[in-house]
């Protein structure tokens, strides 16, 4: 039987370039969404896929394509000129992005007791609970803020996929994406205020509730609480937009919000 001794190594080549296109892209994305985010390129800045490449030590197509999928997150908007700028929103439109991941968080708990979660998949989002609360501490001084941030993406991911739909969890991950919509959002600003830092509790609460009505099997239920909890978060925007603006810089992406003044010295 004939074997082409030059078929492994060009396999070998061709996987090495598509893992190289999948980091250039990756170092594209995070840091143009990095520079957004972090107020670097301001509302109404026009992104220059030249200078971003340069920058970031990439071709230009990579950036092309992060540029793309900004768009997508809501990020950037295309102008009617050619290229990209960076998108300007209201509170509506933050609001809504808030209330649609809600809704599909409310959808994948709905799926999640009708359908009958594996009772593993209910213990080990009952682990990551303990380790939330051990996060949260006994007091406000104790509270692990990094720590709390990562369960609580951890969390939500995992009742997530106890929905059992691969469909419902990528919408969730194209939702969490956008402007201050996912469940950490605001957390990084909560630090500061005794207030916020009790809201962490409700939302514990919350996870609890949650994934009691998914055990119990109560579709409606665990749906409603999803929407309530995600509903949260429109406490801490508002109150990031309003009395504690001048903490808002902790918030990444807020100086997006047309109207938004984000103070320098937010200490």
């Amino acid at each position: 039987m004939y074997t082409n001794i030059h078929t492994e190594p060009l396999q070998e080549s061709s996987a090495l370039a598509e893992a190289e296109k999948k980091i250039s892209f990756q170092r594209a994305l995070m840091g143009l969404r990095e520079r957004i985010l972090t107020g670097g390129l301001a509302m109404g800045d026009r992104v220059s896929e030249v200078a971003l490449a340069r920058e970031l030590g990439v071709s230009r197509t990579p950036v092309r394509e992060a540029m793309s999928e900004l768009v997508e997150q809501g990020l950037l908007e295309r102008m009617p000129t050619g290229g990209c700028m960076v998108r300007s929103l209201t509170r509506a439109d933050v609001v809504d992005g808030i209330e649609l991941r809600g809704t599909i968080e409310g959808l994948a708990c709905r799926l999640a007791a009708e359908r009958g979660a594996p009772e593993a998949g209910i213990v080990a989002c009952e682990g990551i609970l303990g380790r939330i609360d051990a996060a949260l501490g006994v007091s406000e001084q104790e509270t692990d803020f990094e720590r709390y941030m990562e369960l609580n993406e951890q969390f939500h991911q995992c009742v997530a996929g106890l929905s059992g739909s691969g469909v419902v969890q990528k919408e969730l991950e194209r939702v969490g994406a956008m402007p201050m919509a996912g469940p950490s959002a605001f957390l990084q600003g909560q630090a500061l205020f005794p207030h916020t830092l009790r809201s962490l509790v409700v939302a514990q609460d919350h996870h609890r509730s949650i994934l009691d009505a998914i055990r119990r099997r109560e579709g409606a239920r665990a749906a409603a609480l999803a929407v309530e909890h995600a509903r949260l978060a429109l406490r801490n925007l508002d109150f990031f937009l309003g009395e504690g603006a001048r903490h808002a810089r902790r918030i990444p992406g807020i100086s997006l919000v047309a109207g938004t003044t984000v103070q320098e010295n937010d200490l």
